[in-house]
């Protein structure tokens, strides 16, 4: 499965549109990441644990973009997007989209 943000694939030549292939997480915070966060707040720098969980579910949502994908019988997924969204107070949406395409 080949999978780009650009709208075209080079070299090679887009057959049929398929329609949107989607995925989507919903994570949410833990106490004992909150806690160090705080303390991390309070020094300064990167909070490696919120940047771990966010690259998880940036993964988790392309996997099921992918799958999704599949499922219309894509080759390919292109002009790819990435959004997030709070659901709710310490809880974020990841949707990870695209345009499912066959190929000649």
């Amino acid at each position: 499965m080949i999978l780009t943000t650009t709208d075209k694939i080079p070299n090679k030549e887009i057959e049929e549109i398929l329609g949107i292939a989607r995925g989507s997480t919903v994570r949410a915070r833990n106490v004992g990441r909150d806690i160090f966060a705080g303390l991390k707040n309070l020094v300064g720098g990167e909070i490696d644990e919120y940047t771990k969980l966010q690259a998880q579910s940036r993964e988790q949502a392309m996997q099921r973009m992918e799958q999704d994908a599949i499922k219309l019988g894509a080759d390919a997924v292109i002009n790819i997007r990435l959004t997030t969204s709070m659901v709710m107070q310490g809880a974020s949406e990841i949707l990870a989209y695209g345009t499912a395409v066959k190929l000649k």
